[in-house]
Parts: C-alpha cells; structure tokens; sequence
C-alpha cells in the first residue's frame, strides 16, 4: 500500500536542492538556460573553433616534440 500524507499534515519544503531530489524542476536550474542569466554570452561557433584550436595547438606540440628528440639524440 502507497505511503499517503494525513489531511492536516502540514507540507515541508526540502531545506536544499540536494535533498528536493534529482529530477525536480528548480528555478536555478532552468535559469542556466535562459537568456536572463548572467555571465558570459559565447557564440556556440567561438567555442568550437576555440576548441578545435586547442586541440591542434596540443598535436602540434606533441608532433614538434617528437621531431626535436630525434634531432638531439
């Protein structure tokens, strides 16, 4: 048999969003989506191609790495 509150029993809120559950819809968490959140405002393209800069800024490294030991040996 499902558990069910009594008529009189007053409703408690969780004390945090921790303990409201995984899953609850919160404010704070819809405000990450939202354009009235603040912070910084990055087009999705600059983060790619910072990303992918990144990304082959560390090959090249890798790559020159590799070349230079085989020259000093």
């Amino acid at each position: 048999m499902p558990y069910r509150r009594r008529a009189g029993a007053p409703v408690t809120k969780p004390n945090s969003t921790r303990a409201a559950g995984a899953g609850g819809s919160s404010n704070t968490m819809l405000k990450l989506y939202t354009d009235d959140s603040p912070g910084l405002r990055v087009d999705p393209f600059i983060v790619l191609v910072l990303s992918l800069s990144f990304i082959g800024s560390i090959f090249f490294l890798h790559i020159s790495a590799k070349i230079i030991r085989t020259f000093s040996k």
